[in-house]
């Protein structure tokens, strides 16, 4: 009998015997669903690859050669067999990453946890190993079904085919998934690959039987009979990747270690690109997770181990419901309204839009570029597209915002869901330079809302723009408080007026609860404090500049980067309105934050309240001293 904690890198791993793999494959999992309930996490991917994951790294030898995850939240199991047992501060501060991680291991070689972007990686890593005299390592690249689905990938696999001689291994971890259930035309095909019955039979087969679900907009799948030893490449030339001129083999059972092995060894002795294509479930061996039909604990939070069920229940919308019911209604009013997402269907909340109008909402796959170009051509042929993406994922699509959508004037409705600072995902996943990017496309209006009413109201004005691009962005986690309007001047809200006009707070969306504490404290001080709310921040509201003119500071707040965020934008207005009061932005550093949670990552980064007022208390103060140095001495 072998621990878990015995192994502490992959030479551990290779002394073992069939009967030790399998009871180690059984310890992972249940060490697994113990501490990622605790914490929170990536479970169900990570309990679909544990066979898979060990097979890879019994066959090659990490970290000589190079193993990329394609986005990497499926690499706990990697982390457990390359030594890294301490699961107890997953994904929080001073804990694991929930991706791989540079500086926790040589092991981990790419830590964007952006998706369909490994078989680039693997390319290039190909490639400098043929120039450096390194060709007889190898590169193995672990990519979704669902991540095939982006075109990055498709780009990578055109150039792979040409490098026969590189040594390169694609695992093709299939589970019908990426988030939720993968579709498209990709999908179908990988379903006829499944189902095929051309492969030889083999030992046992009624060993393993993989039930394949049917799920709406895509093909019904037979069963495929897991393999207990040896498995062949499929006999059809006009195969999906022998097309490109890559050998493929499979399918096999990935939960089959014996199987895997036998067919990575294979791919390794081919001398160039292979892909294995490997078949799994997500959420193996944990029937919580097999099933939830959402998503078969894609990423769960504190649960019950034993029964799958949230520890404590959150109170209150998150910002993702309100937009979710607020699109449905806007749906039922206007036909011409159409949904589209990347894989994220559940997460931006359009899955009500979805359920009640099935032809009107459209998932194409984890593919922001062609959904974007995509729904520009919604746009010119009388629909109003709402994209629904994570702030961080629109990045991968500005050339499309800016010379699809906004170049040719289309009224299409950008909804970035966790802008901001998101924490425990880490860097990849901060939603802080949607504000900065998109600033840049001429012709483009972006709303931020304070608060649930003003989501609504803003959405709604949103997609009642047809001649460009429209932006609504909220941050992740549950709904604030409403924030009353007190006044309104031009198209801002006024929250806040008390004292002199010595200080004006510009709130940019979420960051209006802190804006209100800065007043509260420099009014404690005696300095007096206006606070607005722009509502729409691109373009600044014409209303400002007057109001700024007032003050003897600006001050904005916001939960972007500081370089070329809202401030700069503020600071801007006001220098072409010829208005001399000092701008002072408050945002995020341009940085890569570590994971940890929103409050403790605002904190490192001085968005505090406290933090805050210090700053602007210190501008007083230098002013007063400048000032008393002006004054003529007796």
């Amino acid at each position: 009998m072998v621990a878990l904690t015995d192994i502490h890198g992959p030479d551990d791993l290779r002394a073992l015997d069939a009967t030790q793999l399998t009871d180690l494959a059984q310890q992972i999992r249940t060490f697994l669903i113990r501490e990622v309930s605790r914490t929170g996490g990536h479970l169900g991917p990570n309990l679909g690859v544990v066979e898979l994951t060990m097979a890879v790294h019994r066959v090659f030898d990490s970290p000589s050669d190079a193993i990329v995850f394609d986005t990497g939240h499926q690499s706990y199991v990697h982390k457990l067999i390359t030594g890294r047992h301490d699961f107890s501060a997953l994904k929080r501060r001073g804990g694991l990453s929930g991706y791989p991680s540079r500086a926790e291991s040589g092991h981990d070689i790419v830590e964007s946890s952006h998706a369909s972007s490994s078989l680039s990686w693997a390319d290039g890593l190909a490639k400098a190993n043929q120039l450096t005299g390194r060709g007889d390592r190898h590169v193995v690249a672990i990519i979704g079904d669902g991540a095939l689905t982006g075109g990055m990938a498709w780009e990578a696999l055109n150039n792979i085919a040409v490098g026969q001689e590189r040594n390169l291994v694609i695992v093709v971890n299939d589970n019908e998934r990426s988030y939720a259930p993968t579709i498209g035309g990709l999908s179908e095909r990988l379903a006829t690959l499944r189902t095929l019955n051309s492969y030889e039979k083999v030992l046992d087969l009624g060993k393993s039987v993989l039930q394949r679900g049917g799920t709406p907009g895509r093909l019904a799948y037979g069963t495929l009979h897991g393999m207990k030893k040896g498995i062949k490449d499929i006999v059809a030339p006009q195969g999906l990747f022998e097309d490109l001129g890559i050998k493929y083999v499979g399918p096999v059972d990935g939960h089959d270690l014996e199987a895997m092995e036998f067919a990575l060894q294979r791919a390794k002795g081919f001398g160039g690109p292979v892909i294995v294509h490997a078949i799994t479930e997500k959420g193996r061996g944990y029937a919580p997770a097999r099933n939830d039909e959402a998503d078969q604990f894609h990423a769960i939070g504190i649960i019950d181990p034993e029964t799958g069920k949230p520890v404590s229940s959150k109170s209150g919308q998150s910002w993702t419901s309100v937009f979710a019911d607020e699109i449905v209604q806007i749906a039922d009013e206007r036909p011409d309204v159409v949904g589209i997402t990347a894989a994220m269907l559940i997460p931006v909340g359009l899955h009500r839009f979805a359920e009640k109008y099935p032809k009107r909402v459209f998932d194409v796959g984890i593919a922001e570029q062609h959904a974007v170009t995509s729904a520009a051509g919604m746009a010119r042929g009388g629909l109003h597209p709402v994209v629904a993406v994570y702030a961080t994922f629109l990045n991968r699509a500005f050339d499309q915002v800016l010379m699809d959508v906004a170049l040719h004037r289309e009224g299409v409705t950008f909804v970035l869901d966790r802008a901001g600072i998101t924490g425990d995902d880490g860097a990849s996943h901060n939603g802080m330079w949607d504000l900065s990017l998109m600033s840049l496309v001429p012709g483009i209006r972006i709303a931020a809302p304070r608060d649930a009413v003003r989501l609504r109201e803003l959405l709604r004005e949103a997609v009642a723009v047809e001649d460009g691009p429209t932006v609504l962005r909220f941050q992740k986690g549950q709904m604030v408080d409403e924030v009353p309007t007190t006044e309104r001047i031009g198209g801002m809200d006024l929250l806040h007026r008390e004292g002199d006009e010595d200080v004006l707070v510009v709130a940019v969306g979420s960051m209006t609860a802190l804006a209100l504490s800065v007043a509260e404290g420099l009014n404690q001080q005696g300095i007096g404090v206006t606070v607005v709310d722009p509502r729409w921040v691109v373009p600044v509201d014409e209303a400002l500049p007057a109001l700024a003119a007032r003050h003897q500071l600006v001050v904005v707040v916001e939960d972007n980067g500081v370089a070329g965020g809202i401030g700069a934008q503020v600071a801007a207005a006001l220098a072409q309105a010829r208005v001399p009061t000092a701008v002072r932005s408050f945002g995020i550093p341009q940085e890569f934050l570590d994971h940890a949670s929103r409050a403790q990552v605002l904190e490192q980064v001085g968005l505090t309240a406290q933090e805050v007022s210090r700053e602007v208390v210190e501008h007083f103060s230098r002013q007063s001293e400048t000032a008393m140095e002006d004054v003529p001495r007796a």
